[in-house]
């Protein structure tokens, strides 16, 4: 599996959008070629390696949701947890995140 060029023609090749991400546009991204494609199928016209069409880090995968309306900023924070000993058991409790 090996880059052939093909991805780089105009029909597939997808500019940055501006005033949003790229996998909110719908461009997914090649690992072998790597680059940004617009495609509708899941592998890559060039390479044949599966497309991936979600962020790979956490806080992108938040910002995705967010921009789709799946969740709001709110329900997106991380929790807080810390560990405590209550009766000689340990115990997670959530820290409240309210400043």
């Amino acid at each position: 599996m090996t880059c052939k060029g093909i991805c780089e023609r105009p029909e597939y090749h997808a500019p940055k959008p501006t005033g949003m991400g790229r996998y909110a546009s719908g461009q997914k991204r090649c690992q072998i070629c790597e680059t940004f494609i617009k495609v509708e199928g899941l592998c890559c016209p060039c390479c044949g390696y599966r497309l991936r069409s979600n962020p790979r880090a956490v806080r992108y995968k938040r910002k995705l949701r967010v921009s789709k309306g799946k969740t709001s900023l709110e329900d997106n924070k991380p929790n807080r947890k810390q560990m405590e000993y209550v009766d000689g058991k340990l115990v997670l409790t959530e820290i409240s995140q309210d400043v």
